[in-house]
């Protein structure tokens, strides 16, 4: 019978062989993982310690409580915690007592066993238990509860996670962590060592969470040489990837030459040769644009293919919609505005401000408007006016936004239905809309709310399926931060004169009395804070990053639930970053041990850092076509309700109220989100919100970042931190424009 082998971690520099200790240990549970390292503590037993467990340190990523692990190392004495064993490398192998197979079995590792089936199988087979399932798994039927589909499932699995291990033995020789080794044979399968070895930079297109620097590892190790023209063109990929994950959507030729250069370690002539026969085989395209630092000159600009079409395709879109002769709402082309608004007036028993009034005509004359202000002017009430104009007109009136939470708020303000734009397109798996030009939605008014958050794919597929004569009326406010993904959409559409758009800039008297929107403007304007005249708007003076992060925790589970009665599962921490004491990372250690801690018995399931346990806020950090009804998408958040250790899987329930299962393997996808960051909040509302500002985080102290922050809050805004970091941020105009070509395809269209 094979041993199911595990994924070692090379041995540490300097660490001589001849003091190699070999423990043969049962890992019992682990105590503690840095997110940031992998550094890992946690507890094991052996045949000798009996009930007295040993402390081990080290990377353990990838082993799970219940396995048997081969541990090399060394022992050493921490002058806190005492005797420890530091691990250098680790393989898992199969137990060999009845008691050690029953506890490996019951451990989750086995999709269709938990640990009471363990138990059973174990008390028919014994000793034998590993050696029936790996060669007669028909055998399990004699298991009194077990029938022929479990059974087969129970071999699929043994299988599955045999071949896993055996990728994992190969991978470990280059580097490749256990998550990525798992992901690796799901997308190839008995290829996947092939693959690795010849051709390893597939591997960062083809995986989701292995980039250019895993694969490059991988192919370093498998012989490759570094002037290799296949990891060049790579490389230059690789480098046009990162600045579109940065919000570039394509990257001018000098600026793409010197950093493909240096992040490839080789002379700028080769990456230049390289590129002209990447642009020739059309894996990039090259276009002059306007250079936006000086007017009147050009610059070469290199796109990766899908943002050089989606960026043409979309001003093409916005055009053909502005300027087509045919109208889906034509009454109020020759509609009387006086007794229409009066009209309005006796429905809603609001006086609209004269910009809102301008607002209503526009979006409902002109087939595409933007309208944009901060909070506390009358943007919702200006759309729900809209909607009730155009519905009186029986216009097919389609609301949507690029979030759940944007989309349910829509619902509420407008008592219209609306959805999120990736369900409105109804997205397939590979990302394609099932509307589109050829299949346009039935739709004559199409509003977008919360549209700074559009980035350029997501908009060009949304404006191509609105048909022609409907009118678009994209709302968002400006100033705050731009699309997660590529491109300024909002910003580049307001920059193209020919777009009809109100701004709203009057603070009506209700919203003045908030501190929220008073500060949210004052923060705009790059004026700081006030503290003191509002009952929903604080500072807790902070200095360290550390201290900053107690004070959030205390600020989250006590202090806001006991003075205002909101519930810690309520109250969102937006931090500007992930790394740090104050970040995402370790705010959400903190927050989870404080809300939803470790309970007896409960259950939980450990991957890598972090443990998932029932109740917990949790935020996907991926766009998952196959996932849910109609896709799972890029910062949907939910929470966890159940959570099956046999079946191998737990299940979220979403903001948008559907119920997801995640399968034990694809838990990478999921983060907590007690803390996210600032950039993951964008299109979400929460009663309220507390705000670290560190010093830390210098490079993201901007204004349009903290102004984002604060204007996700309903009720109440606490910051913690320090006083000169907020003052930094105010001062801080923001990071230079993105690299973006939208205005000027949408401007030179416009005028010839």
């Amino acid at each position: 019978m094979g041993t199911m082998q595990g994924v070692s971690i090379p041995p540490q520099a300097g660490t001589a062989a001849a003091q190699a200790t070999v423990l043969d240990a049962v890992l019992e549970r682990i105590t503690y993982v840095s997110e940031e390292t992998g550094y890992t503590i946690a507890r094991v037993a052996t045949e000798r310690s009996g009930q007295d467990l040993l402390t081990v340190v080290g990377s353990l990523l990838g082993a799970q409580p219940g396995e048997s692990l081969r541990l090399v190392g060394r022992w050493g004495s921490h002058p806190k915690y005492g005797r420890q064993f530091e691990v250098h490398s680790f393989t898992t192998v199969l137990p060999a007592t009845v008691q050690g197979i029953e506890r490996y079995l019951g451990s989750g590792l086995i999709k269709g066993i938990g640990p009471r089936m363990a138990a059973r199988i174990v008390g028919h087979f014994g000793i034998d238990t590993l050696r029936v399932i790996e060669e007669e798994p028909a055998r399990l039927v004699e298991v009194p509860g077990l029938g022929p589909k479990r059974t087969g499932m129970i071999g699929a699995a043994w299988e599955e996670q045999k071949a896993i291990k055996e990728v994992m033995v190969f991978l470990q020789g280059v580097g490749v962590s256990t998550s990525l080794a798992v992901r690796i044979y799901k997308q190839y399968g008995d290829a996947s060592v092939t693959v690795v070895r010849h051709e390893p930079y597939r591997l960062a297109s083809d995986v989701w969470g292995i980039g250019f620097r895993t694969a490059d590892t991988i192919a370093r190790a498998v012989g490759i040489p570094e002037d290799s023209p296949q990891r060049v063109q790579a490389g230059l990929q690789y480098t046009l990837s990162e600045a579109t994950d940065s919000g570039h959507c394509y990257l001018p030729e000098p600026n793409l030459i010197a950093d493909a250069a240096e992040i490839l370690a080789v002379p700028p002539e080769l990456v230049r040769s390289c590129l002209a026969d990447l642009v020739a085989a059309e894996g990039v395209v090259r276009e002059s644009v306007p250079n936006p630092s000086a007017e009147g000159s050009s610059i070469p600009a290199v796109y990766l293919v899908p943002f050089h079409r989606a960026e043409t395709a979309l001003a093409g879109s916005l055009l053909r919609l502005l300027h087509t002769r045919e109208d889906r709402m034509p009454a109020f082309a020759t509609v009387d505005w006086d007794k229409a608004l009066t009209w309005l007036r006796t429905r809603t028993r609001v006086d609209l401000a004269d910009e809102q009034r301008d607002a209503v005509r526009l979006a409902l004359t002109a087939k595409v408007a933007v309208l944009t202000g901060g909070p506390g002017c009358g943007k919702s009430f200006t759309v729900k006016s809209i909607i009730t104009l155009a519905a009186a007109k029986k216009a097919r009136i389609v609301l949507a936004a690029p979030t759940g939470r944007a989309a349910k708020r829509l619902t509420e303000l407008s008592g219209h239905p609306a959805t999120t734009v990736h369900r409105l397109l109804q997205l397939r798996p590979g990302g394609d809309a099932s509307f589109d030009r050829d299949h346009p939605l039935e739709a004559d008014l199409v509003v977008v709310d919360e549209s700074s958050m559009l980035d350029l794919i997501l908009a060009n597929k949304l404006v191509k399926a609105i048909p022609e004569g409907a009118h678009l009326l994209l709302v968002g406010d400006v100033d705050q931060l731009p699309s997660v993904g590529a491109g300024e959409v909002l910003r580049d559409i307001l920059g193209a004169p020919h777009i009809p758009r109100v701004r709203l800039t009057k603070v009506f008297r209700q919203a003045a009395q908030s501190g929220v929107v008073v500060n949210a403007h004052r923060i705009n304007a790059g004026q700081a804070p006030v503290f003191g005249q509002h009952p929903d708007f604080f500072l807790f003076p902070v200095e360290e990053p550390e201290a900053t992060a107690d004070t959030v925790v205390d600020i989250v589970a006590n202090r806001v639930p006991r003075r205002f009665g909101i519930k810690p599962r309520d109250i969102q921490v937006l931090t500007p970053m992930h790394r740090g004491p104050a970040g995402a990372g370790g705010l959400n250690a903190r927050l989870q041990e404080a809300i939803a801690p470790h309970r007896e018995g409960a259950p939980e399931r450990r991957h890598g850092a972090r443990v998932f346990r029932l109740g917990d806020k949790v935020i996907q950090i991926r766009n998952n076509y196959e996932k849910g009804a109609a896709g799972i998408f890029n910062g949907t958040v939910g929470v966890v309700t159940a959570l099956d250790q046999t079946d191998r899987h737990l299940t979220v329930r979403t903001d948008e109220d559907e119920d997801v299962e995640y399968d034990f393997d694809e838990l990478d996808e999921l983060q907590h989100a007690y803390a996210i960051t600032v950039h993951r909040s964008q299109g979400s509302e929460y009663p309220a919100v507390v705000i670290p500002v560190t010093m830390s985080a210098y490079t993201l102290l901007q204004r349009n970042l903290l102004y984002t922050a604060v204007t996700r809050a309903k009720r109440l805004v606490v910051l913690a931190g320090s006083r000169r970091a907020l003052s930094i941020a105010v001062r801080t105009a923001g990071a230079g424009r993105r690299h973006t070509a939208l205005t000027h395809r949408i401007t030179r269209s416009a005028r010839s």
